[in-house]
């Protein structure tokens, strides 16, 4: 029951298939072709994209059937479900498959059917889960660059923007109110800023369901990865006096800074830390479930010292949030070298920031953000029913929280924006930080997908020949984006309290910019798309399990069991049904699977963590149980 999203999107332009398409090719991957079937592969073995034109077909399904027999006709895998996506880029119909896989194959086995008119391209991704995980960026690339050929790609290059009248700024809130009710979202905040005003502040639906409570401009939500960017203001301002270097290398600020191996330690620069492209993976599991309240902020250097890149610097992106806390951390200390590395970072943070921003409401204490007007965090479950949920996983970000432990509000946010588009001026005229050293927060570092780079803690995207500067944050529960548009001295905020509420981020961007530069409509029906596969994956995922864990299954587990990585981890029962309890707090109740190849499979059901797949593993006894993400594998063994 694996319901997270794979990560896709860096730079040759590939010659057309069978001359009705074309995409790019990314960087260091092989392109060969045979009949209908273009195969664009990896350094690595195990994975390939096909593009294969099909032509005629009954359907998508149809489409996909005869790109299978074209590509490996050998291969028999069961399709799960197909959901309609919004027709846009040149094509007239898109529809993307998902079939069955073992977890133990560790396989990603997609399809998307692209029609042109009566001809059908299909896009077969086949390979391993950690390959695809590691060069999701550039399958990605790939995936978002096909088109057919012929397509004109819309450009707003040129154009002068509309000024956001109170009626733009209404078929913008208008917008985000219909995608909530579509996503299931409770609340939202909003902010618009134009010319250095905030010209709107508030917010729509409700803090927590079931109570009437509204969402204002000053409501808190959690940021989460927002928080990076401000992390690396703080360096900026640094930078600034001399402290640091963006070029110097972390040992000669922090000594005790250490990464993988020696070689790799030496090798990280300051600039490292907040970049995404020093090749490390994501490595979420260890903080998310074995990560208690009361954790130093000093676990994130231990826990870094026990990674290793698995790509070279500069390569490939690859989004790993202990580089970004180790950042903040390391800023706080050169700001308050005396204090404890956690109460230095937030009090600089308050200092330096929040405070000369006006951002009264922002910080990093839960305590303070629950006992204020806040947000409550709601998620979904495989009932498809939208819940409250706890802040038990939500507690886990604190001790790495200059990655993205910070409380905001849409005012409050709008004030970081406004400095975001001034270039470092606060409203009065006087200067915050360089305008040279918050730039360099921008600078195109590695490529993140098609038009898209990750600076440092920054990204920018390229829409329409117009450049973007945002950031996205997702913790249990909250989902939220700022954007900053240069050429129209614009900036918006979103923060959202649905856990569903990720469709609606790039589709907020993309909305803002149809209603600046009067584009072609597409934000409305993406949003559309994504939710209505969002139900239709979620009622597939329901038919494969068995809900509560079935007794026969149940009966296998052990009452305790112990990771060397991710702490203890409980299972308690309570009449059918049973639970798994991690270190950071409930996780949820359990269904239960037998899987094509005959191992068991455990997944949580409940809103709060939906989805995470625990499989057996030994045939005597009480079996282990197997937990993994895309790039690692964790062993729970029955506990004495």
């Amino acid at each position: 029951m694996r319901l997270v999203p794979m990560l896709v999107a860096a730079l040759l332009l590939a010659p057309p298939v069978a001359a009705q398409v074309g995409f790019t090719t990314p960087e260091g991957w092989t392109l060969t072709s045979k009949g209908a079937v273009t195969l664009v592969a990896p350094p690595e073995p195990d994975t390939r994209i096909a593009i294969v034109e099909v032509g005629a077909a009954a359907d998508a399904t149809d489409a996909a059937a005869k790109a299978w027999a074209l590509y490996r006709p050998e291969a028999k895998r069961k399709m799960l479900v197909a959901t309609p996506g919004a027709a846009k880029d040149g094509w007239d119909e898109r529809v993307s498959l998902a079939y069955e896989t073992a977890p133990n194959e560790r396989a990603v086995v997609a399809a998307l059917a692209l029609r042109k008119g009566a001809a059908w391209t299909v896009m077969i991704a086949d390979g391993s889960e950690p390959t695809f995980e590691k060069r999701g960026a550039a399958a990605s690339l790939i995936q978002s660059s096909l088109r057919p050929a012929g397509y004109v790609k819309e450009s707003f290059a040129g154009k002068t923007a509309n000024r956001m009248t109170p009626e733009r700024v209404k078929a913008l809130t208008d917008f985000v109110a219909q995608g909530m009710a579509e996503l299931g979202v409770p609340g939202a905040g909003i902010a618009v800023i134009e010319n250095g005003r905030v010209i709107y502040a508030g917010g729509l639906g409700v803090r927590e369901l079931g109570k009437p409570g509204p969402v204002t401009a000053d409501t808190r939500f959690m940021i989460a990865s927002n928080t990076k960017g401000m992390s690396t203001l703080l360096l900026s301002m640094l930078a600034d006096q001399g402290r640091l270097r963006w070029d110097q290398p972390v040992t000669q600020l922090y000594p005790a800074f250490r990464l993988g191996d020696d070689r790799t330690t030496k090798a990280v620069l300051v600039q490292h830390l907040v970049c995404a492209c020093t090749g490390l993976p994501r490595k979420d599991m260890e903080w998310i479930l074995n990560t208690r309240r009361d954790t130093p902020a000093s676990d994130t250097f231990k826990q870094l010292a026990a990674t290793q890149p698995t790509s070279g610097f500069g390569e490939l992106f690859q989004y790993n949030n202990l580089m970004a806390s180790a950042a903040g951390y390391v800023g706080g200390m050169l700001a308050f070298p005396r204090l404890e590395m956690g109460v230095a970072y937030d009090r600089a943070m308050q200092a330096r920031i929040f405070r000369p921003l006006g951002m009264t409401a922002t910080g990093f204490s839960m305590a303070q953000a629950l006992a204020a007007e806040h947000a409550a965090p709601h998620g979904t479950g495989l009932d498809g029913k939208v819940a409250v949920l706890p802040q038990d996983f939500n507690y886990s970000i604190h001790p790495a929280r200059p990655a993205g432990a910070a409380w905001s509000t849409a005012r409050d946010m709008a004030n970081y924006v406004r400095l975001e588009l001034s270039k470092g001026l606060l409203p009065d005229g006087r200067r915050l930080v360089s305008e040279a050293n918050l730039l360099k927060r921008r600078a195109r570092g590695v490529s993140a997908g098609e038009g898209r780079w990750y600076g440092m803690g920054l990204q920018e995207d390229v829409v329409a020949d117009v450049s973007l500067i945002h950031h996205g944050g997702s913790m249990f529960g909250y989902k939220s984006d700022w954007v900053a548009i240069p050429a129209a001295n614009v900036g918006a905020v979103l923060l959202m309290n649905g856990e569903e509420g990720r469709p609606l981020l790039r589709p907020f961007m993309r909305r803002l910019l149809e209603i600046l530069y009067d584009g072609r409509p597409e934000a409305a029906a993406d949003v559309r798309a994504a939710a209505a596969a969002f139900k239709a994956q979620l009622a597939a995922e329901r038919a494969r399990w068995t809900v509560p864990a079935a007794p026969e299954h149940l009966a296998l587990l052990a009452s305790a069991y112990d990771s060397p990585e991710l702490g203890r981890l409980s299972i308690s029962r309570n009449g059918a049904e049973a639970s798994a309890t991690f270190v950071t707090g409930r996780a949820g109740r359990l269904a239960s699977r037998r899987n094509d190849d005959g191992s068991i499979s455990f997944a949580t059901y409940d809103p709060v963590i939906l989805g995470l797949e625990l499989v057996a593993a030994g045939s005597s006894g009480k079996p282990d149980l197997i937990l993994r993400d895309a790039q690692h594998e964790y062993r729970f063994r029955p506990a004495p």
